[in-house]
This record gives structure tokens, sequence and C-alpha cells, in this order.
């Protein structure tokens, strides 16, 4: 049971470099360390998209002469179900029919 379980983490840490990926203490520090980057990393990827999409939805919609903040608040007055990923995603690759939109929902809330 011992040999099975060092070989468990020895396998999980043959891609690591050096003594990190043959020798078990090595390994099995690199491991828990991994561990516990990946679980915080996948939060702080989370939140770097949702820094992009704003950052995106931002700059598509002043170039309209609003903000980020304006946008979303008029999309949902208008009841327009349409998140943030979307959004940016259609402010990136369809310019034309984001600023649509933008105008579209802007002058229903005036």
């Amino acid at each position: 049971m011992a040999r099975k379980y060092r070989r468990n983490i020895l396998d999980f840490a043959s891609g690591f470099r050096g003594a990190h990926s043959g020798l078990f203490r090595a390994a099995n520090q690199q491991e828990e360390k991994a561990l516990a980057c990946a679980y915080v990393d996948r939060n702080n990827r989370k939140r770097t998209f949702r820094r992009l999409w704003i950052a995106r939805i931002n700059a598509a919609a002043r170039k309209d002469g609003i903000t980020h903040s304006s946008v979303i608040r008029s999309l949902y007055e208008n009841r327009v179900l349409l998140n943030c990923k979307t959004l940016a995603q259609v402010a990136t690759l369809d310019a034309y029919r984001f600023s649509r939109i933008v105008r579209e929902v802007s002058d229903r809330r005036n």
C-alpha cells in the first residue's frame, strides 16, 4: 500500500523539474503546493475573465459615448438577457451590431 501511494504521487509529479519529479519527499511537497495553487487559480481565472469582459464592453461602449455601467443598467431596465461574456463577444466580433444594441436600449431608456 505504501509503495502504491508513493507511486501515485511520483506519477503526479512526473513532469516536475529536478528532484521534484524523482524524490518522494520533494514530490509530495510539490504535489500539495501544485494542488493548492490550482485551487486558487481556478478562482482567479473567473476574476480575470470578468475584468476582460468588462474592459471589452467598456471600450466598445465608449465609442458610442456611454460607459459600461450605463450599458448594463439599460440592458437590465429593458429586460434584455445578455450576460457579460456574450456581450463582450458581440462587442469584439461585431462592433456594428453591438452599437445597434446599445443605441436601441439607451433610446428606450430615455
